[in-house]
């Protein structure tokens, strides 16, 4: 039976999370409506379609959902050239690609971001879903299946992130997760949400490779 390891992207393989919390800020207040940024940094690992409504209530996202992630995204893309991969992503994946197992990353970022990350990893033959290919992104569980589906459906899989919202989809989805804390998301609420083990960075998970918990 085929191994396989699905991996999110933002705050797990590239150091993104903040400059996406700078730039909802920044959308939010051109609608006049300030969220902490702490707030917001605490919901980034869902998607835009549900990150309006779970930090600035439903309210908000009736009346400016669509025109907001608009903003984001105008926002966020001058911020892109800055975002770099994480210490160890590329020796991750490869090493994952190198062991056999099947290899997707699953992010609920919009498409030609997640092409651009793909691009600063440096790795080829790993197939990547995004918030284009699914109607719900996380904590739903749609990325995880629709990733899965493209690699391996029936395979023995680990998800590996960096939020509680990776950890909700994996529950979700019934696959095991193990969760790193380069998103600046703490050890125990990653365990209380999932995580069977919880590492400090990504060469400590490459290391732990073949004991990964599969499901």
């Amino acid at each position: 039976m085929t191994n396989a390891v699905v991996l999110d992207v933002d705050g797990t393989l590239v150091d993104s999370n903040y400059h996406h919390a700078l730039a909802w800020f920044r959308a939010f207040r051109g609608f006049d409506v300030t969220v902490p940024v702490w707030r917001i940094h605490r919901a980034i690992g869902m998607g835009g379609d549900k990150l309006v409504a779970a930090v600035a209530g439903q309210h908000v996202e009736d009346a400016h959902g669509d025109a907001l992630r608009e903003a984001w995204e105008h926002e966020f893309d001058p911020m892109l050239p800055e975002v770099r991969p994480l210490e160890g992503a590329h020796r991750l994946v490869t090493a994952a690609v190198d062991a056999g197992f099947a290899v997707v990353l699953a992010s609920s970022g919009k498409r030609r971001h997640v092409d651009r990350y793909l691009e600063l990893l440096e790795v080829e033959g790993v197939d990547a879903t995004s918030s284009d290919d699914v109607e719900e992104t996380k904590p739903a569980p749609d990325l995880i299946e629709v990733a899965l589906g493209r690699v391996a459906p029936d395979a023995r899989a680990v998800v590996v992130g960096d939020s509680v919202w990776d950890c909700e989809a994996a529950r979700k989805a019934g696959r095991p997760v193990v969760a790193v804390r380069t998103g600046g998301f703490g050890e125990a609420e990653l365990r209380e949400h999932g995580a069977s083990a919880v590492y400090e960075e990504l060469d400590l998970v490459r290391a732990d490779l073949h004991d990964l918990p599969l499901a």
